[in-house]
């Protein structure tokens, strides 16, 4: 017989799916792939955009998306490169210099900034102390901004004169908020804003001078990782490049995160994506022996029929995949519509990429998936239409799964683009069904020997699961992998967001205490105590730099943009504690007991900065502080918790190392809002002291940990969803037979009331030992989980226990209403069709 043209097969595969439709066979699967495509792509679009908000909220602390810092002017090209990208742009110069008045001299940071400064957020100022804020608006020429801090340390008003070096301004405004001041809590003192163009007729800076200049870049992603690209190979010594993750530490760590959370919920809803659509694929090509067959004696060729099958399939998953990447759309939008009031107005559209993943997924999952079943079609014998007991040569599938698993770790990596991540959920998921589905078969065939003294409803259901062991166990396992997903995010929900909650206390510092004097540390002290201030132990700070490791400069050790390439490049705040600081917890080493003898005295650093530096315990190091050179010797290595808002410091010396050189104090502390009157009195008795607000920082990452609890509330429902599609796509599976089996034995005679026992002791008994191993699963993956990808404290979790009692109540309420058509047909019709 002549092979069949291509679009013959096509037209005939179309005809078919629209007849099984019409039937209902399809149903399953196309709902399955539907479901699961339509929740990887909701999440997918929810993270994306969630994330992107997140990230310009962030942006608001560099006040640009990128910004180009050194302690020289950007070069000509650097600055072309960006117009040319067509990015915005704006520059700001800061330096300290003192400010004189007739009524005395102040060491301020002079900031001049050009009429485009803030590309992110907004300039806030006000026109007198205290009075309504407003937004927007920068100085004007001759003009300058000021912080009341200054006011009130030099006995300014609005309308007074300044001089700026050689440049006499005008005080027109006071300065309240600056988006991108919360990047240095140790180099800031009472800040003044003045115009660009007046930069120059101060003659402050000159050759030589410590200035920070700042190039601040925004535009669209994609140009500015081209312009990061462009002008990274040629950054000098003293330029770095900062984005929002690089800018402050407790930002980063926090959208850092959220972001690992989020795909971690994605990774989630792809493994349940291919159970169910492993289960119905695997229904639909068993339920298409006798049409193969029937084919094949028509005159179809093996691969005719396979192709045809294909063809079936391949359609039926692009509409699904369409329908969907559609529905998740939707979803994400009137999520996001229902949120508006809780989330910024600036959410960006999240592109197309979280609808082709979503898309990709479901047709990688269901080629993958169904490849086995489809080449069992092929392999039907044409003698099947007269014996319906002749199956397919069986062959192996392990290269074609294994292709499917490695198709699927692919999407997994290109959606968390965190190795660790996937090697934990996918590795640790495959050992986890060998170990547990082995011990299941153990566990299945033990109840054999309970048969012979069980009621009759007790035989009906535990024989369903020991006719079939292999199958239960398979199920077991899918059922088991629905409670430990849910369970797992219900626990990473709770337990993650708790621990961010308690990094960042609602008592947390809202102002930080720079530069105060050895003679005024106990009055300091003493007034933060009468004013009810919450502080933290004062902690002597010596400017000092790190010079050489083992007797070799540390600019031949460390790499360039590295966190101790970071720490080298400028002066290093130094400090010396008798006892570990709090938020500190060492990972190497001992912490001092004593005072320094004769030897070499002992410095603690913190981890990060010894990994790029290469350091290790016992290594000598040299610092440069106040001219003079000091040894030390690395006693510990340190973890620090940055989030914590208390003074930290990559340093620690050990106590009297340093205390012959002149220090100033630093401590943070809380103040309740409305005691702005307590700390214009401090300022007023503490002139030399800088006091720094970080209030608008700590609502930041508030307002960051508010809508990752709002991402964490509805990525559960999608997961919720992707696993009722692979609990009923698994009931499904097993339909036929169970209808037949209960048209058989409702013919012999058997109540209703009996097989619906027996079906609730199946599913019960089945959704038990899933329960069970869902428990065990969540705590061992949830203890890789925290230790290794999310750098939490593991602890046991009692309370799942319950799932036991969770899954026999959830699956066998499930069970008994997926299979109530076995229950409901004919006995007579159903032995007539055979």
């Amino acid at each position: 017989m002549a092979r069949l043209p291509l679009l013959r097969l096509f037209s005939l595969a179309i005809r078919q799916l629209l007849r099984d439709a019409r039937a209902g066979e399809l149903r399953v699967l196309f709902f399955a792939l539907v479901v699961a495509v339509a929740a990887s792509t909701a999440i997918g679009y929810f993270g994306a955009r969630l994330n992107g908000a997140m990230m310009l909220r962030a942006t608001e602390f560099l006040g640009a998306d990128l910004v180009l810092e050194g302690s020289s002017p950007a070069r000509e090209e650097q600055i072309r490169s960006g117009t040319e990208l067509r990015l915005n742009h704006a520059q700001v110069v800061e330096f300290s210099s003192v400010i004189a008045t007739d009524n005395g001299i102040q060491l301020s940071s002079i900031k001049a900034v050009d009429r485009a400064y803030p590309l992110r957020g907004e300039l806030k100022s006000a026109p007198a102390p205290f009075a309504v804020e407003a937004s927007g608006g920068e100085p004007q020429p001759g003009e300058a901004w000021v912080e009341a801090r200054l006011l009130t340390a030099l006995d300014l008003k609005i309308g007074d004169s300044i001089d700026v070096g050689m440049k006499t301004l005008k005080l027109t405004r006071v300065l309240t908020y600056e988006p991108d001041r919360a990047g240095n809590f140790y180099s800031l003192t009472p800040r003044v804003m003045i115009n660009l163009d007046d930069l120059a007729a101060t003659g402050v800076v000159q050759p030589g001078s410590r200035v920070s200049y700042r190039e601040l870049w925004r535009g669209e992603p994609q140009a500015l990782e081209t312009y990061r690209q462009l002008i990274k190979p040629g950054l000098a010594a003293n330029q770095r490049i900062q984005d929002a993750r690089d800018g402050n530490r407790q930002i980063g760590g926090a959208l850092g995160k959220a972001e690992r959370y989020l795909n971690m919920a994605s990774l989630v809803a792809v493994l349940l994506a291919g159970v169910a659509v492993a289960l119905s694929a695997n229904r639909f090509a068993s339920r298409r022996f006798d049409a193969s067959a029937l084919l094949r004696c028509l005159g179809l060729s093996r691969r005719e029929t396979m192709v045809l099958f294909s063809l079936q399939l391949t359609a039926l998953g692009l509409l699904a995949a369409l329908s969907g990447a559609l529905l998740g759309w939707l979803a994400q939008l009137g999520l996001f519509a229902l949120l508006h009031d809780l989330l910024p107005s600036d959410v960006p559209p999240g592109g197309v990429f979280p609808a082709i993943a979503g898309i990709g997924t479901g047709l990688v999952a269901l080629a993958g998936f169904a490849l086995p079943p489809l080449a069992a079609l092929g392999r039907v014998p044409p003698l099947r239409v007269l014996r319906r007991d002749m199956l397919p040569i069986p062959s192996s599938t392990w290269m074609v799964y294994g292709a499917a698993l490695g198709a699927l770790g692919l999407i997994m990596w290109r959606l968390s683009l965190d190795l660790l991540l996937t090697f934990a959920l996918l590795g640790g998921g495959v050992v986890a069904a060998v170990i547990l589905g082995g011990l299941l078969l153990l566990l299945l065939n033990s109840l054999r020997r309970l048969l012979a003294r069980a009621s009759l409803p007790w035989r009906l259901g535990l024989g369903q699961l020991l006719r079939h062991p292999l199958a239960a166990a398979g199920q077991a396992l899918a059922f088991g992998l629905i409670l430990l997903s849910m369970a797992l995010i219900a626990l990473l929900r709770g337990e993650l967001l708790d621990t961010w909650q308690n990094q960042l206390p609602k008592n947390a510092p809202n102002y930080f205490a720079l530069n105060i004097l050895p003679a005024d540390k106990q009055a300091f002290t003493d007034h933060l105590v009468n004013v009810s201030a919450q502080a933290a132990p004062l902690y002597p700070v010596v400017p000092g730099r790190l010079i050489s490791i083992n007797d070799e400069a540390v600019q031949q050790i460390v790499s360039k943009d590295s966190a101790g390439d970071r720490a080298i490049q400028r002066d290093l705040s130094l400090t010396w504690a008798a006892d570990l600081p709090a938020g500190n917890k060492l990972t190497a080493g001992e912490w001092w007991k004593d005072q320094p003898g004769d030897e070499i005295p002992g410095v603690s650093v913190e981890g990060k900065v010894a990994e790029s530096l290469k350091l290790k315990l016992g290594d000598h190091l040299v610092f440069s502080v106040g001219g003079v050179n000091r040894e030390a010797k690395v006693t510990s290595l340190r973890e620090i918790n940055w989030d914590n808002f208390q003074p930290n410091f990559f340093m620690i010396f050990q106590p009297g190392t340093l205390r012959d050189l002149p220090a100033t104090y630093l401590t943070s502390f809380y103040l309740a809002p409305g005691h702005d009157q307590q700390i214009i009195e401090l300022s007023r008795a503490f002139p030399a002291v800088t006091i720094l607000q970080v209030e608008a920082l700590l609502e930041q990452l508030r307002s960051i940990l508010a809508q990752v609890t709002l991402a964490v509330e509805y990525v559960l429902l999608f997961v919720l969803a992707a696993g009722m599609a692979v609990l009923f796509s698994g009931l499904q599976a097993t339909l036929d037979e169970r209808i037949r089996q209960g048209a058989l034995l409702r013919a012999l005679g058997a109540e209703r009331r009996l097989l619906i026992k027996a079906r609730r002791i199946e599913f019960g008994l089945l959704g038990a030992v899933s329960g069970l191993l869902a428990a065990i699963g969540s705590e061992v993956v949830s203890l890789v989980l925290y230790r290794y990808a999310f750098d939490l404290p593991w602890h046991p979790h009692p309370w799942l226990l319950l799932l036991p009692l969770i899954g026999a109540a959830l699956i066998g309420g499930a069970g008994v209403f997926g299979t109530r058509r076995a229950l409901n047909a004919s006995p007579l019709t159903v032995l007539r069709e055979g």
